[in-house]
Parts: C-alpha cells; sequence; structure tokens
C-alpha cells in the first residue's frame, strides 16, 4: 500500500486549462501539418517520388491514414 499510494496520488493533477488548451493547439498543430504534407506527397509525379526514395506501395500507404495517425 505505502508503494502504490504515492503512484497513484501522482496520476491525479490539478486541472490546468491552459495546458489543456496548450495541448489541444499542439495536437491540432500536428494534425495539420499531416494534412499539409500528406498534400503534398500526392502532389509528386514518379519522378519525384524517384528522386526521394518513395515507392508507389508507400506513398498509398501513407495517403491512406487518417490526419490524425
Amino acid at each position: 500500500m505505502e508503494q502504490v499510494l504515492p503512484r497513484l496520488i501522482a496520476r491525479f493533477r490539478p486541472f490546468d486549462p491552459f495546458g489543456l488548451l496548450l495541448h489541444a493547439a499542439q495536437r491540432l498543430a500536428v494534425w495539420r501539418r499531416n494534412a499539409r504534407t500528406r498534400r503534398q506527397l500526392a502532389a509528386l509525379d514518379e519522378r519525384a517520388l524517384a528522386d526521394v526514395g518513395i515507392s508507389r506501395a508507400a506513398r498509398e500507404q501513407e495517403l491512406s491514414k487518417p490526419f490524425w495517425r
């Protein structure tokens, strides 16, 4: 019990609205970056894909992911 209690207490932090907003803003920025880079990847032709070393299969796999992944 004496080892479990400090770990349990450490899990519960006071509510921090600024931290919550910061986390949400950071997550939104990552999602926007994912969407933007995937649009750029979709616009590449075969020659450009070969230049950067990406196969068609790898491109299709990346483009099939949702923006949040």
